[in-house]
Parts: C-alpha cells; sequence; structure tokens
C-alpha cells in the first residue's frame, strides 16, 4: 500500500501537527442565569452545575472564569411573575435587575463581551416570545417591544443584542433602533435558525418562561427542515445581524454547515440545557466520561462550522484546558 492514512497517526506529535479543528476557549460563551436579590445561587436541577445568582455572586463567578480565559457571556433573567405584563414592560424598565446587572458587569469587567437576549417570553405574563391576542402570537406588535427591549440593553452594556423570538423582520427593526439612538458599534447575534425543539426543557425550568397555553410552533422552526434556514439567514443578513446562530447546536450540526457554506458572516450555536443535560446524565451513570465526551461534544460542534460555541460546559473546557496548559 503506497497510502497509508494511520502513519499520520503513529504519536501524538504528528496528530497534534495535523490536527484539522482547534477549539479554543475563547470561542466559547457561557451562559449565566440572574436573579434579583443578594446572596443567591440556586442550583438549577434540571441543570447540575448551573445556578440562578444575584448579582454579588454573579460578579464572583464572571470574575473566576476571566482567570481562565473564558470572556464571553450571554445571561438571562429569572423574572418574578410579579414583574411580568402583557407586553413585557419590565423589560425595558430603568430598574431592571438584569439591566443592571449587566452594567455592574461592564464597569467592573470590561474586557468581558456580554450578550443579551432579547424575547418578550421572561417577561410576559403569556409565557411566548411575541405578544398574544386571542392566542395568537401578533409578529408587527411584538417589534416595537423587541426595539425598546435591545436599546435599553445596549444602554445597559451589552456588547451584542441576542433576539431569539423568531418573529420575522426584528433584525431590522433592532439594528434600526439602535442605530437611531446612537449605538452603531453594538452588534446583533441573531438566533437565526431557531428549533421548535424538544430539548429546551431544562432551560425553561431555570426561568420558569414556559408558554402558559399552547406551543411556539408558529415562530420557531420546524426541525425537519434545513433548506428553511436558509431563507431565514439571508434574511438576517440583509437586515444588519452580525452573527448568525443555529439553536440547538448538536441535533443541527448539519445546518451550521450549511450556514457556514453559504454565508461569510460568523456562525454560532447553541449547545442547549436538553442536550448538556444528557451527557451530564450519562456520566453520573458511568456510561461516560465527563472529560472525554464534553470536549469531544464540543468540538463536534466547531468542526461543523461554528465560530462561537455557547454551551453550559464552556466553564469546565475552560479549567480543562487550563490544566493541559493550552
Amino acid at each position: 500500500m503506497l497510502r497509508r492514512p494511520r502513519r499520520n497517526r503513529k504519536n501524538a506529535a504528528i496528530r497534534g501537527m495535523v490536527q484539522e479543528t482547534h477549539l479554543q476557549v475563547r470561542n466559547l460563551i457561557y451562559p449565566l442565569f440572574v436573579v434579583d436579590g443578594k446572596g443567591i445561587k440556586e442550583e438549577i436541577t434540571s441543570m447540575p452545575g448551573n445556578f440562578r445568582m444575584s448579582k454579588d455572586e454573579v460578579l464572583r463567578e464572571v470574575r473566576a472564569c476571566l482567570k481562565l480565559g473564558l470572556t464571553n457571556f450571554i445571561l438571562f433573567p429569572a423574572v418574578a411573575e410579579s414583574f411580568k405584563d402583557k407586553t413585557a414592560t419590565y423589560s425595558y424598565h430603568k430598574d431592571n435587575f438584569y439591566l443592571k446587572i449587566a452594567s455592574a458587569i461592564k464597569k467592573r469587567f470590561p474586557e468581558t463581551c456580554l450578550i443579551s437576549d432579547v424575547a418578550m417570553d421572561p417577561y410576559s405574563s403569556d409565557g411566548h416570545d411575541g405578544y398574544v391576542e386571542d392566542g395568537e402570537i401578533i409578529n408587527d406588535v411584538t417589534l416595537p417591544i423587541l426595539a425598546k427591549m435591545s436599546v435599553a440593553q445596549a444602554e445597559a452594556g451589552f456588547d451584542l443584542i441576542g433576539p431569539s423570538d423568531m418573529m420575522d423582520g426584528r433584525i431590522q427593526t433592532i439594528r434600526e433602533a439602535l442605530d437611531e439612538e446612537g449605538f452603531y458599534t453594538t452588534g446583533i447575534m441573531s438566533y437565526t435558525a431557531k428549533y421548535a425543539s424538544a430539548f429546551y426543557g431544562p432551560f425553561r425550568d431555570a426561568l420558569d418562561s414556559a408558554p402558559k397555553d399552547g406551543d411556539k410552533k408558529t415562530y420557531q422552526m420546524n426541525p425537519a427542515n434545513a433548506q428553511e434556514a436558509l431563507i431565514e439567514a439571508e434574511l438576517d443578513t440583509q437586515e444588519g445581524a452580525d452573527f448568525l446562530m443555529v439553536k440547538p447546536a448538536l441535533n443541527y450540526l448539519d445546518v451550521i454547515a450549511l450556514l457556514k457554506q453559504n454565508f461569510d458572516l460568523p456562525i454560532a450555536a447553541y449547545h442547549v440545557s436538553g442536550e448538556c443535560a444528557m451527557l451530564i446524565a450519562a456520566c453520573q451513570n458511568g456510561w461516560l466520561e465527563y472529560e472525554k465526551a464534553m470536549p469531544e461534544t464540543l468540538q463536534s460542534i466547531h468542526r461543523a462550522g461554528a465560530d462561537a460555541v455557547i454551551t453550559y460546559f464552556a466553564k469546565d473546557y475552560a479549567k480543562l484546558a487550563s490544566r493541559k496548559g493550552r
């Protein structure tokens, strides 16, 4: 045999030299769940190792992550029912604890990249990403609410606005609102292909944000569709998005690759709560080794084409990389 591929697998030095995919800590984004109050750090039962944290605890967590080289964070608010209403007015209220926490992080740690979440569901009494009327999510009534939310987040210091709502036309509406207020350098990481997935359960537990009635299938994408993602990506690109995101990640590696091959914008992927929970459960049962399975999982998402990976494993990966001297 003249060709023997195994020659390039002979030892660790050769394998390292020809390795095609190199996932760095700088490619990772760590989700943080924030709550109002002080001295709060509550573990989320369905997401072991993840917590709802008040401002003081979040600042402590960010400091620890920065020491590991982890600089990118996406924040999600767990909002009390008393602050929720039909039009999500608390989302842009000046006393919103979510906005205050973001401002505190940026003031204390300006080197961080903070990514927001833009959707009505954390603040809506209906639990949907858009405005609900007679059981229907009304797209165009939702848009100005999302715009107000985005401007308030930009004012708070978020570097990237993260529309996760899947309303048509929201990227252009948000971009125009940001520009009108002078936030030209605030980027948009669009949830471009966000699927109506069965793997969001633990996340909804964390925020208590499940819909009060119905489901999200009229605005989130059908898990059976891939080509439809190209339509969403083309629209987001035209409307001013700076990143295109696929959510979930593992079950949609083909969609990540499809967007990477067809668009020049950076691609992000959200390794969602249910995907992480499965691996954690398997490791807790002794069926998999966490420190081997976790990096392989994240590398597969990066290899598929994700420049940035949102994952609850980000801090653990950073710890592992630090030990290995990467």
